[in-house]
């Protein structure tokens, strides 16, 4: 009678002890006073932020002529395309356009991810124009990324002679 009686005693103090141990060690309960954890932005906010970022970071590249920061703001499906045309006659990265402004206007949310609307002064010569562009922001795995690059809506300024040029010319 011995033996039954101790591993009796054994299974109480066991489960006697078992709820302490597991709250000792994170399961469980815990401390009721204790705030929650909140992320550190809210999903639209962060969005929003790094869809910024990654397009100023662009903006900056294309002003500066640095073909590497711009390439490494793209997704990595872009990459091949970026490297044969950002330099070409009509690339961002061209040596025969300057950028002397550069801005984000508008940050939505759209099909395929984050819709950066920006305006780009580019001059060549003695000539400057204000091309709208839209760049389309995703999330790549953990990182974010341009996953697109469009012409924006039409020019807002007419040119000379009252005609507003479509982005086709």
């Amino acid at each position: 009678m011995r033996p039954t009686h101790r591993r009796l005693a054994a299974t109480a103090a066991g489960l006697v002890l078992l709820p302490v141990a597991l709250v000792g060690c994170g399961i469980g309960g815990g401390a009721k006073d204790e705030p929650a954890a909140k992320p550190a932005r809210a999903p639209a906010e962060e969005a929003t932020a790094r869809s910024r970022e990654r397009v100023q970071a662009y903006l900056d590249a294309m002003t500066a002529k640095d073909v590497a920061a711009g390439r490494s703001q793209l997704c990595a499906l872009l990459h091949d395309g970026f490297d044969l045309g950002a330099t070409g006659p009509n690339g961002d990265f061209a040596d025969h356009f300057q950028v002397p402004e550069a801005a984000i206007t508008d940050i939505r949310s759209g099909p395929r991810g984050q819709e950066v609307s920006v305006s780009v002064s580019v001059s060549a010569g003695k000539r400057t124009v204000v091309r709208p562009l839209v760049f389309t922001v995703t999330r790549d795995g953990s990182d974010w990324c341009i996953a697109g690059e469009a012409p924006g809506g039409p020019v807002a300024s007419p040119a000379p002679g009252g005609v507003v040029p479509s982005p086709a010319s």
